[in-house]
């Protein structure tokens, strides 16, 4: 490298792309490939190995020192997470899943981006094209009715969007550390939505940057039948319980200043249908037949009524500005930070 690319790099954010995987040796490096060949260089890469017992540690020596490797015994995601950050020196963290791929320009983007906000701003989220194991492709943004009209910009009312649709943010987004040692880590206590908890801590600083680009290719169905997302759904008690806990521990953290009253209610809205949704999918496991069905037929009852509040005029829209090629202006960011719920 010449002394003038070094003194370039130096100038530049640090980013830590961080990569968590157990029993991936099959995938894994395509993930690891995604990443080092990102136009942005100035990154360390890090993988935690949650224990794996394939011949992943085989794979990642391959790499020598072009990745460093965190193994740990098998604790779970959050706790594989969480090592990494503590790991990591770089100022920009950003996580990908073992299954996953970061197109070239997702580090460049997001750096960009992020350079361009007040600090304040903890997070930019990225879209990402969503590949399912069927062959269906779809947009992670077009799925989560967001439709910003920006291809770059601010979101003011994130809390709001977060608690009435699934966003995907694990692998899409990017995080100043300062914002990450503000709000805590992953709680490793959570096996599932380990990262929307993190998400909706995150939402409670300042508005996010986002960008409308599809940068990351989210994988179903690669050959792996004990991924999460398929565990999360062979386990719905589970999963609407940690929904019943999140929200339960989210409450208690807004204050009830008038900008946080919406949030307030809308959290308990939430959690009087995460209650419902748990003890119906508790009746589904249970080995009384009867029970089985009524378990069923509250869910669909619920499926429904989500279905009518998504077409309804009272569903929540993104509430965004668009970020110029410059910094933020003083004038636009009073503007968005006047509108966070």
């Amino acid at each position: 490298m010449s002394p003038q690319l070094d003194k370039h790099m130096q100038d530049l954010p640090l980013v830590s792309a961080i990569i968590a995987t157990y029993n991936r040796a099959h995938i894994v490096c395509e993930a690891i490939e995604s990443i080092l060949q990102q136009t942005y260089k100035h990154i360390e890469l890090i993988v935690v190995d949650d224990g794996s017992t394939d011949n992943t540690q085989d794979k990642l020596r391959e790499y020598g020192d072009r990745i460093r490797v965190v193994y740990q015994e098998n604790s779970g995601p959050a706790a594989a997470w969480n090592s990494g950050i503590k790991a990591s020196q770089g100022e920009i963290i950003a996580f990908l899943g073992s299954d996953d791929i970061w197109l070239p320009t997702f580090v460049e983007q997001q750096v960009s981006v992020l350079q361009r906000c007040d600090q304040s701003v903890p997070c930019c989220l990225a879209n990402a094209v969503l590949s399912f194991g069927s062959g269906k492709r779809s947009g992670a943004f077009e799925n989560a009715l967001l439709n910003p009209p920006y291809e770059e910009g601010l979101w003011s009312n994130v809390t709001e969007i977060l608690t009435t649709r699934f966003v995907l943010f694990g692998q899409t987004v990017a995080i100043r550390r300062a914002a990450l040692n503000q709000s805590g880590y992953f709680d490793e206590s959570l096996r599932y939505l380990e990262d929307y908890d993190l998400a909706l801590r995150l939402s409670l600083q300042s508005p996010w940057a986002f960008i409308r680009e599809p940068l990351v290719v989210w994988r179903q169905g690669t050959g792996d039948s004990d991924s999460l997302s398929q565990a999360a759904g062979r386990d719905p008690v589970q999963v609407h319980r940690n929904l019943v806990r999140i929200h339960e521990r989210f409450l208690s953290k807004l204050d009830i200043a008038a900008k946080r009253a919406g949030s307030r209610k809308r959290i308990i809205r939430k959690l009087s249908s995460d209650s419902a949704n748990l003890r119906a999918a508790k009746l589904t496991t249970t080995s009384s037949r009867m029970a089985q069905i009524t378990g069923k037929l509250l869910g669909r009852v619920h499926h429904y009524k989500y279905a009518i509040l998504r077409r309804s005029p009272w569903f929540p829209k993104m509430k965004t500005v668009e970020l110029s090629n410059k910094q933020a202006s003083t004038e636009k960011w009073e503007t968005i930070t006047s509108a966070v719920p």
